[in-house]
């Protein structure tokens, strides 16, 4: 976690500033429009200050607001926000031979900071875990540097944006600016055909179940994106011909 002195100190953490700090702009746009969003949606200043603040994932809270606003129960809204970051199992599962040499406590701290594009960058700059303690400490000071410029410009803006809710007129469109944000996000992670057959299945099932009570449209359209693609993924892409004898 990027509380250790050493990670401080070592040149890799401002490396991993610098290259956060192009990408800041954008996630800082995205934070504010969250902001606005929570207070605007119905959500108590108080209450929108500490999600804000504690809850790291931009679009579970985003998923999470108009549930908890229309009083859904409690285990619709965790069920939402779990569906919704399930990516992060996966990535945590990828990050597990950088990360297994460290203490519980930092591993937690580093799956807490850890978001989509300080994983991507960190991934893309160390293609490999180290094995020797030298590049331990380089790459754990590299992700450390990533998280620091992510979660503050992230919790910075998300703060602004909660403050000057009630400032901002409804003619900015925010919220449709939100749906750009989504979009964008979206096709950037759109790389693999299964990724475009899944993202198109859940927004198939998602307006097809739009009339679904507390917004569990969302639930079933994640629930059946995920079950057709892993039982795509077992098909074969092609059969073995067979000889001709």
């Amino acid at each position: 976690m990027f509380f250790r002195r050493a990670n401080f100190s070592h040149p890799e953490f401002q490396v991993g500033m610098r290259d956060f700090q192009r990408l800041a702009p954008g996630i800082a746009a995205w934070g504010l429009m969250t902001g606005v969003a929570m207070v605007k949606s119905g959500l108590g200043v108080v209450e929108s200050l500490l999600m804000a603040v504690l809850v790291f994932a931009g679009s579970a809270q985003l998923a999470a607001t108009p549930l908890i606003i229309a009083g859904a129960p409690v285990w619709v809204i965790l069920a939402t926000g779990f569906c919704v970051n399930l990516r992060f199992v996966v990535f945590s599962l990828h990050l597990r031979p950088y990360l297994a040499h460290l203490p519980l406590w930092e591993r937690v701290g580093h799956g807490y900071f850890t978001a989509d594009l300080s994983y991507v960058l960190f991934t893309r700059r160390f293609a490999r875990p180290a094995t020797e303690p030298a590049g331990r400490q380089a790459q754990e000071a590299y992700l450390a540097g990533n998280d620091l410029v992510n979660w503050g410009a992230w919790v910075g803006s998300s703060v602004i944006g909660v403050v000057l809710a009630n400032f901002i007129p409804q003619a900015w469109g925010l919220g449709f600016a939100g749906i750009l944000c989504l979009i964008g996000i979206l096709s950037s992670l759109a790389t693999t055909r299964m990724r475009v057959v899944s993202a198109t299945i859940a927004g198939a099932v998602g307006v097809v179940a739009y009339a679904l009570p507390l917004k569990l449209n969302i639930l079933v359209a994640i629930a059946v994106a995920v079950i057709l693609c892993l039982g795509l993924e077992r098909l074969p892409l092609a059969r073995p011909s067979r000889a001709v004898p």
